[in-house]
C-alpha cells in the first residue's frame, strides 16, 4: 500500500469504530429496559391468615412414570393430613377427591395417622372395583358431636350401597383452631356380617339407634337400648312419631353433646319436618356397662317432639299424642276415634301397621287392647262402643299379618278417662271427651 491510500483506510476505521459503538449502545439500551423494576419491600405484619395453611406435600417426581399407580401404593404415600378452619370445607374437599377417584389427593387430605393398614387395605379393594363414588346430591352430612365444639364426627354416603354398608365415617378433632381428620371407619366388605353399629362408642350407638328408628325398624332400634330402662311402647311411639310427624336428622350438628361422662353421656337430637323447617329437639341419655363395656340407651325424653306432633298433626291438643304414660308405669301406644265412631282413620291405620311389623318379628309377642269411650251417652252403650273400638283394632293387626293368638282385647267404657268429660261447673268439655275416645296398646313383651 502505497502512502496515498493511508487517508482512505483511516477513514474507513473510523466510520466502521463508529457504527460498531451505536450498535453496541443500542443493544444495552434494550436490554436495560427489559430487566423489571427492582419491588420495593416493605416490611409489615399479615393481618389475616390465608384460610387454608395445608401441610408440606411431598414433591412429586419429575417423570410422570416415576409415580405409583396402583392404590395401594398411592396410598402409602400419604403425608400428615390437611387442616382447615372450616369443618364442611375439608370434609368436601375430602368427599370431591374420593368421588373423582384422586386417592393421591384424598390421602394427602385425610393424612397417614388416619389411615391405619386395614384401613388402606379396604380402601384400595373399594378403589379397585369401582364402589368409591359419592351419592348425589347429598355426598356427605354431619353425624353428631362426640365432644362439644371439640370432636365431631361426619359420614360420606356411598352410592348404590345397602344400609350398613354405606357410610365412610370422618372423625375431625380441633387443634389450635384448625380440624384436621383423626380417625376414618369404613363400611365392612361383602361378605362379612353387617354389625349393629359401625362405631360402637357412645354417639355412635346413638346414631344407630335413630337411623334404625327412622327406617323403622323396631327389632334393630331395640338392640341399642336397656330395656330395663326403655320401654318397647316409646321405641314404638318414636318410630310413630318420624313417620307420621315426616321427622329427619337436621343437617347441620343433628346431634349436640351436652355432657360426656367416663360411663354416660347425653346427647340433643334435632329433628327438621320434610320441608326442612326446624321442628323440634329431644334428649338421649347412653351408658356403658361396667361389664360389657357396652353403650345402651337408658332415657329418651320425647316431651318436646310431642308437643310438636300435637301442634303440627293433631291440632295442637297435647293431649292428643300417640305416647302417653300408662298409670301402672311404663308408656303406653294410643289410638283416636272420631265421635260415635269404632272405625279407624287412615292416620290411625298407619300407626297399626308399623305395630303389625313388630309384632311379626316374634310370634311370642304379645299385646293387650283396651277401648274407652267419653261419658256421653249411657253405660251399656259406651260398654259395646269400646268393645268396637278395641276389636276394629284387632281386626286391622289381623288383617296385617298378626296371628289372633297374639292380641287380647278388653272394653272399658267410661270408666278410666284420661282427660275430664265435663268442666269442674259441670259444663261440657270436648277436648276432654275427644282424648278419652281411643284405644290403648299395651305391648307385653
Amino acid at each position: 500500500m502505497n502512502r496515498s491510500q493511508w487517508p482512505t483506510l483511516l477513514i474507513a476505521l473510523i466510520f466502521g469504530g463508529a457504527v460498531t459503538l451505536f450498535f453496541l449502545m443500542r443493544s444495552a439500551r434494550k436490554e436495560k429496559a427489559a430487566d423489571p423494576p427492582v419491588p420495593v419491600v416493605i416490611d409489615r405484619e399479615i393481618e389475616e391468615e390465608p384460610a387454608e395453611v395445608p401441610d408440606p406435600i411431598p414433591a412429586l417426581a419429575a417423570d410422570p412414570a416415576d409415580l405409583p399407580h396402583d392404590p395401594a401404593s398411592i396410598l402409602e404415600q400419604a403425608g400428615v393430613g390437611m387442616r382447615s378452619s372450616s369443618q364442611s370445607d375439608l370434609v368436601e374437599k375430602i368427599s370431591r377427591a374420593l368421588d373423582e377417584g384422586d386417592l393421591a389427593e384424598f390421602s394427602q387430605l385425610i393424612g397417614s395417622q388416619a389411615l391405619t393398614p386395614e384401613a388402606k387395605r379396604r380402601l384400595a379393594e373399594l378403589a379397585g372395583s369401582g364402589k368409591l363414588k359419592l351419592r348425589k346430591p347429598k355426598s356427605a352430612g354431619e353425624v353428631g358431636e362426640l365432644q362439644l365444639n371439640e370432636l365431631t364426627r361426619w359420614a360420606l354416603y356411598l352410592d348404590k350401597a345397602e344400609p350398613g354398608r354405606d357410610r365412610i365415617f370422618l372423625d375431625l378433632k380441633l387443634e389450635e383452631g384448625r380440624w384436621g381428620v383423626t380417625q376414618l371407619v369404613l363400611p365392612p366388605a361383602e361378605g362379612e356380617t353387617v354389625p349393629q353399629a359401625q362405631l360402637v362408642d357412645s354417639l355412635g350407638i346413638v346414631d344407630a339407634f335413630l337411623q334404625a328408628a327412622l327406617r323403622q325398624e323396631f327389632e334393630l332400634a331395640k338392640e341399642f337400648v336397656d330395656s330395663s330402662e326403655v320401654s318397647d311402647a316409646k321405641i314404638a311411639g318414636l318410630c310413630i312419631l318420624f313417620e307420621e310427624g315426616e321427622y329427619h336428622l337436621r343437617r347441620e350438628k343433628p346431634l349436640r353433646a351436652m355432657f360426656q361422662r367416663d360411663d354416660t353421656a347425653g346427647f340433643l337430637a334435632h329433628v327438621v319436618t320434610i320441608d326442612g323447617d326446624e321442628a323440634a329437639q329431644f334428649s338421649v341419655t347412653v351408658r356403658q356397662s361396667e361389664e360389657t363395656k357396652n353403650w345402651r340407651l337408658i332415657e329418651i325424653n320425647l316431651d318436646q317432639l310431642l308437643a310438636d306432633y300435637a301442634r303440627r298433626v293433631a291440632g295442637g291438643d297435647v293431649y292428643y299424642t300417640p305416647l302417653v304414660k300408662n298409670p301402672k308405669g311404663g308408656d303406653t301406644l294410643v289410638l283416636y276415634f272420631d265421635f260415635d265412631e269404632g272405625g279407624l282413620t287412615r292416620r290411625t291405620e298407619r300407626q297399626l301397621q308399623i305395630v303389625a311389623d313388630i309384632l311379626q318379628t316374634d310370634p311370642n309377642k304379645k299385646l293387650t287392647i283396651s277401648g274407652h269411650t267419653d261419658a256421653l251417652g249411657t253405660e251399656h252403650y259406651n260398654d259395646e262402643l269400646s268393645s268396637k273400638r278395641a276389636k276394629s283394632v284387632r281386626e286391622t293387626l289381623v288383617r296385617l299379618g298378626v296371628k289372633e293368638s297374639q292380641i287380647v282385647t278388653v272394653a272399658k267404657g267410661q270408666s278410666q278417662p284420661r282427660r275430664p268429660n265435663f268442666t269442674k261447673t259441670g259444663e261440657d268439655n270436648p277436648e276432654g271427651r275427644r282424648a278419652n275416645r281411643r284405644t290403648e296398646i299395651y305391648l307385653d313383651f
